[in-house]
């Protein structure tokens, strides 16, 4: 199944969401809930397509809605309460780039309202909620693309025809891992009012009541239970769900994760230091079974495990890059050339197999004895 990339989000957008003629009135007016980091990354990226109209932003902090305006630079109409952009009729699309606990409502009600949705990844906060979107969806019959991203790249083609091909084998494992923490942490810092201009019981939403602390909101909010699952949900979700479409990979049978706060000094919650192992069923398709594994870790984290065996079938684990029975196959998200592994040249002589025996005349510390 071909995934819409952000330019064919807005083509087929275009031609789904309502009937209209031929002109100016054809470019894909767009809104955008959510205008920090990724917000203003989209908007600059969607500025630079010909074939959309930057219409309207949201947010709950004043000063983003403010100066997401100026970035837009084609006037659009600004919004505190993302209910208002729903309701406006010159919206057709909207881009998703809010705190994960609020993914799933603003695309429910997106679909409600008839707009076609690009929403950020994580895609949920909880697997059920996938489904409600799913659901909303297909009976509103919206188009929704996730923002992984990593299907939209113009070289997957290639890499799927190559591993269909089998140019690798039969790949056996694929590895992941991410390093992305900023020592020494965000600090303890206390509770106390929000920032001027920031609606905070808004912000939570569907999420629990908590007293306003600065690493609660806005960016920070990642390193909280209640709005996200750290660093496993934001980078972890790029390359597992790169892994899954060039596989074909559909669910896991079972998933165990060990880890925890350890590196970090500061009040967040979600791990900073974590290993997880996917594991996958035997199955009719091409890809019969995974266990990925994810680390985050301050210090380079082992990734390795062995393949295995039992009278359910075969299963194996997945190391990232693709390792297969006669190559590996190294792919992410931005095209690059892919490395095959060839066979292992018998010039190279061996290592020794011991370690070499001490001279006699080794001198030794004073008062130590020889072994015997």
């Amino acid at each position: 199944m071909s995934v819409p990339s952000r330019r064919t989000f807005l083509t087929v957008a275009s031609a789904a969401s309502y009937m209209r003629v031929m002109g100016a009135n054809d470019r894909v007016q767009v809104g955008f809930i959510g205008c920090g980091l990724i917000g203003l990354r989209h908007i600059a990226d969607f500025k630079q397509l010909p074939d959309a109209e930057l219409t309207a932003v949201c947010d709950v902090y004043r000063p983003r809605i403010e100066y997401a305006q100026a970035q837009c630079g084609s006037n659009p109409k600004g919004y505190s309460d993302f209910r208002r952009l729903l309701e406006d009729r010159n919206v057709q699309a909207v881009v998703v780039s809010t705190p994960d606990h609020w993914h799933a409502l603003h695309t429910i009600l997106a679909c409600a309202a008839g707009k076609d949705v690009y929403v950020e990844k994580p895609m949920t906060l909880f697997v059920r909620e996938g489904r409600w979107m799913t659901t909303a969806a297909r009976r509103y019959n919206r188009i929704v693309c996730v923002g992984t991203q990593g299907r939209s790249g113009t070289h997957i083609p290639d890499v799927i025809a190559l591993l269909r091909q089998g140019v690798a084998g039969k790949i056996h494992s694929v590895r992941f891992s991410a390093y992305r923490n900023i020592m020494p942490g965000f600090g303890r810092p206390a509770d106390g009012p929000p920032p001027a201009g920031l609606d905070y019981d808004f912000w939570l939403g569907p999420a629990p009541a908590r007293a306003y602390n600065p690493n609660r909101g806005l960016y920070h909010f990642r390193w909280f239970w209640d709005y996200s699952g750290g660093q496993m949900t934001n980078l972890g979700a790029h390359d597992m769900d790169l892994a899954h479409f060039l596989l074909g990979a559909v669910a896991p049978s079972s998933v165990c994760s060990s880890g925890g706060r350890f590196a970090l000094l500061d009040n967040g919650e979600t791990p900073d230091t974590q290993d997880a192992i996917w594991e996958y069923p035997a199955s009719r398709s091409r890809v019969r079974s995974a266990r990925p594994r994810a680390a985050i870790a301050p210090l380079p984290a082992r990734a390795a495990a062995s393949a295995e065996s039992s009278s359910a079938g075969p299963r194996a684990r997945w190391s990232y890059p693709a390792a297969g029975t006669s190559s590996s196959l190294t792919c992410g998200s931005r095209p690059r050339a892919p490395f095959r592994r060839g066979p292992r040249r018998p010039d190279i002589p061996k290592p020794p197999t011991s370690r070499p025996r001490p001279t006699a005349s080794r001198a030794r510390a004073p008062g130590m004895r020889r072994s015997p």
